[in-house]
């Protein structure tokens, strides 16, 4: 069982927890995930290391509730547990070497690419970072951003908060400003890293893209989480979850992280039916 000591609203349907976990935490990196169930009959679901303090033993995640298991994690409280937490899995993010890095981040998954953009910083690197969202109401982690970036860029779709426009506006405009990086790290939203790919190949940047895609057993055996890259199918939980972006098959991978929306929405609804039984 896993203590829950700390849980914090980021905004309307984002939640941070802090767990004590000192075991994943002393083996965690940025890029990792961990696989947990809420209680003893639960699924299993990946979530990535959004931080950790292997001092205190405590490993950071940060969930968007969109189905019922989200929706039943969200609902514990500081003190209570969760039943299991699983890892660190997956391979961690590769960060040495690097002396100029963009860390483009979209919506929830700015938790992945602030663990990244923070170790980065620690090592001496110059990032710019680059976040967007599409309202004023869904920015999370931005004072997290600032303390890790030299450069940030804070993007919305309907120019509430920051700058108007997309994350790839941004990241044209700092690369055609002269800013010439030695790699761009984008995670997000599969569309979004899609087009930030798209928009890398034409100047010729490195870019690694963060898979998260269908998964249950995080060790390879189930074939879930398959993604093809550069016409090669690989697993994202234990070749991955970091690829080269420009050789992932986008469109492939679009039409395999929606199959199950309509069932993740059904089971959300059945969980939020059940509490307000409870609560009655």
């Amino acid at each position: 069982m896993y203590k829950i000591l700390k849980k914090r609203e980021l905004n309307p349907t984002v939640t941070l927890m802090e767990v004590e976990a000192p075991f994943v935490a002393r083996k965690a990196e940025p890029g990792q995930f961990i696989i947990l169930r809420v209680d003893e009959e639960g699924e299993r679901i990946p979530l990535t290391v959004a931080d950790f303090d292997r001092e205190r033993g405590t490993v950071t995640i940060i969930f968007q509730i969109v189905g019922g298991t989200t929706e039943r994690l969200n609902h514990l409280n500081e003190g209570e547990y969760i039943h299991d937490f699983v890892g660190p899995l997956g391979e961690p993010s590769h960060t040495a070497g690097l002396h100029k890095v963009a860390v483009v981040g979209g919506g929830v998954g700015c938790a992945i690419a602030y663990p990244v953009a923070k170790k980065l910083h620690a090592q001496g690197t110059e990032v710019h970072a680059i976040v967007g969202f599409r309202n004023k109401d869904l920015v999370i982690l931005e004072e997290e951003f600032r303390s890790a970036s030299s450069v940030l860029k804070m993007m919305t779709d309907d120019g509430s908060y920051g700058e108007k426009g997309l994350v790839t506006d941004a990241l044209k405009a700092l690369i055609e400003a002269g800013n010439r990086y030695d790699e761009v790290i984008a995670i997000g939203p599969v569309v979004m890293m899609k087009f930030v790919s798209l928009l890398t190949k034409q100047y010729d940047i490195p870019t690694v893209v963060s898979m998260n895609p269908i998964m249950i057993d995080g060790t390879g055996m189930c074939g879930c989480c398959r993604v093809t890259v550069g016409g090669k199918m690989k697993f994202a939980c234990v070749d991955g979850p970091d690829f080269d972006g420009h050789a992932v098959d986008f469109d492939e991978l679009l039409k395999r992280t929606a199959t199950y929306k309509e069932f993740e929405k059904r089971e959300r609804e059945l969980a939020c039916n059940l509490f307000k039984k409870e609560v009655k």
